[in-house]
């Protein structure tokens, strides 16, 4: 009887400590959770400080240097692939694609029932409106002189920040968002980051390598496209009540 009782005490003392553990881990999770939800709005914000820098510095100061070396040793890149393939990235930030392919998500999404996804695309669409404004400000030259090759394109505006990098980012970054949290068809998830990727990758080069923007454009693009895109999906997610690990929606299997 002694031996039994001593194998009984044994066995719960090795059963004991992983139920402590279990206990521990659960604890934890909670303040994990809070932190990853946390870290988006501080990058959000941290990016955001950093285009508001450089938005004063180029206004107090049009030139920086680096932006015209970065340009010409781009453009010493003469390949006819290479500028085919930067022009066909920039392709989409003109018009009239840049409002009918948005439109065309934004409708797309409203009449296959997600109405809340559509208005949050509309406001991804709506920081070219912030583009705008930010160049009224700003008010900076486009590139200009004998050592830049500029490409020929139909530009209205000045050249802070880049209004194709910020629509990249926003727009279509927060597309693929969406697409990732409400289908689980993991084919239609990675075609849309196959396509759309690249482009959010390589707009802020094309747009240098056209001769169309300075570094410093696309640099403050990134910065206020990432702070942009990161408080529109912390937004989205309190809306929804969506935990760390939400599930993607039915209606996108």
């Amino acid at each position: 009887m002694a031996g039994a009782l001593e194998q009984i005490q044994k066995t719960a003392e090795d059963v004991e400590p992983p139920t402590k553990r279990t206990k521990s881990t659960e604890a934890v999770r909670p303040s994990n959770r809070r932190r990853g939800k946390s870290l988006p709005p501080v990058l959000a914000a941290s990016a955001f400080v950093g285009y508001l820098i450089l938005l004063l510095l180029l206004r107090s100061n049009r030139k920086i240097k680096g932006d015209l070396a970065t340009t010409i040793y781009l453009q010493r890149r003469e390949h006819p692939w290479l500028a085919r393939s930067m022009r066909w990235v920039s392709w989409f930030g003109f018009r009239p694609q840049s409002v009918v392919l948005p439109a065309s998500a934004i409708g797309g999404s409203w009449l296959l029932g997600f109405r809340l996804e559509s208005v949050f695309l509309l406001l991804a669409w709506a920081s070219s409106l912030a583009s705008f404004l930010t160049k009224l400000v700003v008010r900076r030259p486009r590139p200009n002189g004998p050592l830049i090759r500029i490409s020929e394109a139909k530009i209205r505006d000045t050249s802070f920040p880049s209004g194709h990098t910020i629509h990249y980012i926003t727009f279509w970054g927060f597309a693929i968002y969406l697409m990732f949290t409400k289908t689980r068809n993991r084919f239609v998830r990675w075609i849309m980051v196959a396509v759309f990727g690249p482009l959010i990758a390589l707009v802020g080069p094309s747009r240098i390598y056209l001769g169309h923007h300075w570094l410093t454009d696309v640099l403050g693009s990134y910065l206020f496209g990432m702070a942009y895109l990161l408080g529109l999906i912390s937004l989205y997610r309190r809306l929804r009540g969506v935990a760390g690990d939400g599930e993607p929606d039915e209606r996108g299997r």
